[in-house]
């Protein structure tokens, strides 16, 4: 994951928003959060019929779930992230389970990769929140083989995680003229990014679970280890902090399915497979 919204309007200040979005992701440790969301990227692999010594690049990569998973495979993998540290976990983890995968500080809207370099480029709730929407989708497409495919997960707008970010703007607006990344967990959208390359896009609707303590204990972990929380519930003041802290709390017991004082969470996502286009 890495970054909190999108563009469509030049006016934006895309150095200055890319910035501040790296600088809450760099916050806190997302691996905490991220290694509990592993089984999208075994989902998304087994989506995309991954062979192996597929040549694959897992872009915007968080702690490497995707890349792991598409090492487990025998595939060939390239981890890019431009959070260091992020990158740096994901290295501990693929070396504790013996795994060689290249990892690589890469900006998804500038990949420095030739054309045509991967058989299959992947992403899991990393590029939809990439601040220029239009620039990521080429540069997926461009790195990709004709012929190639493209594996994405994104949360849908209507989520636990797309009302999450509602929520969030709630408190800290988004700069004018940004759009919500969680457009890219639409059919409609993905169709206006990868039009021009794409001669297929699969769509499948999935749900992850957050599974955890409490209601309130998702807070603290979130609070303390997910850079977009906690960079929001530093912006506040106290006040604003325990309104913040209620509309979490209403939202999650508006979805909570345990019925016993734990949390049970659905978040809808959107699975997509993308066939690049031979031309």
């Amino acid at each position: 994951m890495s970054a909190v919204a999108s563009v469509s309007s030049p006016a934006v200040d895309l150095t200055a928003v890319k910035t501040r979005q790296q600088a809450a992701w760099s916050t806190g440790n997302y691996a905490v959060v991220g290694t509990t969301l592993q089984i999208v990227g075994e989902n998304l692999c087994e989506a995309l019929d991954l062979r192996s010594t597929a040549r694959v690049l897992d872009v915007a990569a968080g702690n490497g779930n995707a890349s792991l998973a598409a090492a487990r495979r025998w595939c060939d993998v390239t981890s890019t992230d431009y959070v260091p540290a992020l990158l740096d976990s994901g290295r501990a983890r693929a070396q504790a389970e013996g795994h060689t995968i290249q990892f690589q500080q890469a900006d998804a809207e500038n990949l420095p990769f030739p054309d045509a370099s991967f058989d299959a480029v992947i992403s899991t709730f990393g590029v939809m929140f990439t601040p220029n929407q239009e620039k990521a989708a080429s540069e997926l497409a461009r790195v990709c083989i004709p012929g190639g495919r493209i594996g994405l997960a994104n949360w849908t707008p209507e989520s636990f995680i797309g009302q999450l970010f509602k929520t969030i703007a709630k408190y800290i607006p988004a700069a004018p003229g940004l759009q919500s990344p969680a457009l890219w967990g639409t059919k409609a959208r993905l169709e206006d990014l990868f039009s021009n390359t794409a001669q297929e896009i699969r769509t499948t609707t999935r749900t992850f679970v957050f599974r955890y303590r409490s209601p309130s204990h998702w807070i603290e972990v979130f609070r303390t280890y997910y850079g977009p929380i906690n960079k929001t519930f530093g912006a506040l003041d106290a006040q604003q902090q325990a309104a913040f802290t209620q509309d979490l709390l209403a939202l999650m017991e508006s979805r909570n399915r345990s019925g016993d004082g734990t949390l049970v969470l659905p978040s809808e996502y959107l699975e997509v497979v993308i066939e690049r286009n031979r031309g």
